[in-house]
């Protein structure tokens, strides 16, 4: 059932430009656009003793993806989720996190960045979808894969993980194709943050790192 993108692997530079270029090329050859926006709920937790750090890279917080029709029959796609990905992260870590506090650079040596107990560092490794012309059924669906980098300050490695991102959305609800794939990747979006809610805790990494704080009796999550 699924529709690889040959424009979902968005975190190479060079795909930026492909899809630069393919957009001012097929602007008004049936590319359809959709940008991606919502409000997400706060999550009901106990939040976390911690001061958490946040980075978002260009790639992700600028997010798109970009899908070249394969015949004349056939549509070209840009998807902008970048807004909706911060917008999600922002309202999750706030959430789950005693503070939040955002990075003036990437955690590194030199850089000067406030001092916290970690620095999470979201990506978008793989995206894909699948719409009724690729697969015969009237259900959009978007399938998405973070990985999560969870680093000190000064950019050495305390954790790295992957965590799948799931939406789908029927035809009958929506008018047009572009809201049918908007919705499936709020649900994907929507997904993700309660994944990431309730499993962050027990990656491995993660929780021999909280065990490893002074105040670690005090850092269970409840979701």
């Amino acid at each position: 059932m699924e529709a690889p993108l040959s424009g979902s692997m968005t975190t190479a530079p060079e795909r930026w430009l492909t899809a630069l270029v393919f957009t001012c090329l097929l602007a008004g050859c049936g590319t359809k656009q959709v940008v991606v926006q919502s409000e997400f709920p706060d999550p009901v937790m106990n939040p976390l003793p911690l001061t958490l750090g946040i980075w978002y890279n260009d790639d992700f917080a600028n997010h798109e993806f970009f899908d070249e029709a394969s015949g004349r029959s056939e549509s070209s796609w840009l998807v902008n989720t970048g807004q909706a990905q911060v917008e999600l992260w922002q309202t999750l870590l706030t959430g789950m996190f005693r503070d939040v506090v955002f990075m003036n650079g990437k955690p590194g040596p030199g850089q000067m960045n406030p001092v916290v107990d970690a620095v999470l560092l979201p990506a978008v490794d793989e995206l894909q979808y699948a719409i009724p012309s690729h697969t015969n059924v009237k259900v959009y669906e978007i399938w998405m894969r973070y990985r999560f980098q969870l680093v000190t300050t000064g950019g050495e490695p305390i954790a790295e993980w992957t965590m799948p991102a799931y939406g789908k959305t029927p035809t009958a609800f929506m008018q047009s194709d572009e809201g049918a794939v908007r919705l499936a990747a709020i649900v994907a979006l929507r997904d993700a943050g309660a994944h990431f809610a309730t499993t962050f805790t027990r990656v491995p990494q993660v929780e021999a790192w909280l065990n490893s704080l002074p105040r670690a009796g005090a850092t269970q999550v409840q979701p």
